[in-house]
């Protein structure tokens, strides 16, 4: 349960800010859009073999 019987303390927008930078620190520098990497779609990985041996997807019987 919440304890709700004491008068809460109220934080301006400076002090809140401040209690930010002292938990998390202070923040990375910005990424400019030049530095941005282009992503491309690719099609989904191939399901993993469900046997360790089969032909199918290891390119042949293992030789003896």
């Amino acid at each position: 349960m919440t304890d709700t019987t004491g008068p809460r303390e109220r934080f301006t927008d400076e002090e809140l800010a401040f209690l930010r930078y002292v938990r998390f620190g202070e923040l990375p520098e910005r990424v400019s859009p030049t530095e941005w990497v282009e992503t491309a779609e690719t099609d989904p990985p191939e399901p993993f073999p469900s046997r360790r041996d089969d032909p199918r997807y290891w390119g042949g019987v293992n030789a003896v």
